[in-house]
């Protein structure tokens, strides 16, 4: 089997002068005021419709925000956002991230893969050299917010992440049901034993409303998340319920929040955008 390796980090450099790595990471994180890491303890929990959606909220509310895709071996997010093309060269020999809107701007390796459905095949050294590069090698600038979509579990890129930005903070996404919670308990392990904080956990595809009868569905189970929250002293950041339209909306590229501004979602990723904002 072929192995197809993708190199992000060929952006121009001047001759007499090799950059210094760790210099560009200090750098760029000293220009954004908030890091937070959106993680899962499994997969199939929504984890990157929760950080596009909650990039796009802290956005809408006027805040600088970068979201940086770290799920290299299944980056969605520019498909979620409708973003085509790759990324160019600023006048500092870094690269610009791809612009979602004006307040929001966005990383991915997708964004920089000739063919979208190649696999990456990468060991921990290369991905950690990748996320090093995300950080340090991408023209983010001055930003209120730096969102980071993780891989589900706990392997190299949230310990990278970990490693690499003392200060991130973590936001634990879940579903109610009892599988799921096991595993966020194993998040929660992770970040203890990393000395991560955690900035809170949200209980995503919590309930469904029936559009025919209006009958309230539990789909996956009920208070699950909230009640692990409760267990492990931490903030609970919301229920998010389980909406199609969030679906149809990941696949084609179209933001939910406009298309559905009075949905009980949005109004879930407001409350997180505000709960947030009392950081900056």
């Amino acid at each position: 089997m072929e192995t197809k390796n993708v190199n992000i980090g060929s952006m121009p450099q001047k001759p007499q002068q090799k950059p210094d790595p760790d210099a560009n990471v200090k750098s760029s994180l000293s220009k954004i005021k908030n890091k937070l890491i959106v993680m899962s303890g499994k997969g199939g929990v929504g984890k990157t419709s929760v950080s596009v959606n909650t990039a796009i909220a802290l956005s809408k509310k006027g805040y600088k925000v970068g979201l940086m895709d770290v799920d290299l071996h299944g980056p969605d997010v520019p498909r979620m956002l409708g973003l085509t093309g790759t990324p160019d060269v600023s006048k500092n020999q870094k690269l610009n991230p791809l612009k979602y809107s004006d307040n929001l701007s966005v990383i991915s390796v997708e964004s920089l893969t000739p063919n979208k459905d190649d696999a990456i095949i990468w060991r921990g050294p290369i991905k950690h050299s990748a996320i090093q590069q995300f950080i340090g090698d991408i023209e983010w600038g001055e930003l209120d917010f730096l969102i980071i979509d993780s891989p589900p579990g706990t392997g190299d890129e949230p310990l990278t992440v970990a490693q690499t930005i003392s200060d991130a903070k973590a936001i634990i996404v879940t579903t109610p049901q009892e599988v799921s919670l096991a595993d966020v308990r194993k998040s929660i392990s992770f970040c203890k034993t990393v000395k991560m904080d955690i900035f809170g956990l949200i209980e995503n595809m919590s309930g469904y409303t029936c559009p025919h009868c209006g009958e309230s569905l539990e789909l996956f189970g009920t208070g699950g998340g909230e009640k692990t929250a409760s267990d492990a002293g931490l903030n609970f950041l919301g229920k998010i319920p389980f909406e199609r339209n969030v679906v149809l909306c990941g696949d084609s590229g179209s933001s939910f929040q406009d298309n559905f501004k009075d949905s009980e979602v949005t109004k879930v990723f407001e409350k997180i955008a505000n709960n947030l904002s009392k950081f900056v």
